[in-house]
């Protein structure tokens, strides 16, 4: 979706329990999260390379300046938000960038979530030690 006032693609990534909402424009490659750059949100390099990952793959890192906003989870969930939620601004931008992005596996959402506690158990699968005696 585009957002009349300030022209941006603005699109939503969701991971695990977090969420990232994500502004792309045309620009230089400033990368912002949270009002910080992105390898210093993260911290770990590998988390960064996650999130960047649909601009590296097609070569457009200096080609949009980023505004994202993350919340819920974890740091891995989101940058697995960020991920998707970039994806889809891209391809939103140029619908011919859309099947590279969906091959290389980035336009799909990872469905996988924590399994809820079970009650009378110490988790969602664990049990307590079974005592025939």
């Amino acid at each position: 979706m585009i957002d009349p006032k300030t022209n941006e693609i603005v699109t939503v990534g969701r991971r695990k329990r977090a969420t990232a909402r994500v502004r792309l424009i045309p620009g230089t490659g400033k990368y912002m999260v949270n009002g910080r750059p992105v390898g210093e949100y993260l911290a770990r390099e590998t988390l960064v390379q996650v999130a960047t990952q649909p601009l590296d793959l097609l070569g457009l890192k200096d080609s949009f300046d980023i505004r994202a906003r993350c919340d819920g989870g974890g740091l891995a969930g989101q940058a697995g938000a960020l991920r998707l939620g970039i994806a889809r601004a891209i391809a939103e931008n140029d619908e011919n960038l859309r099947p590279a992005l969906r091959t290389a596996g980035l336009l799909t959402r990872d469905a996988r979530e924590v399994e809820r506690k079970k009650p009378g158990q110490p988790g969602a699968r664990k049990r307590f030690q079974f005592s025939k005696r």
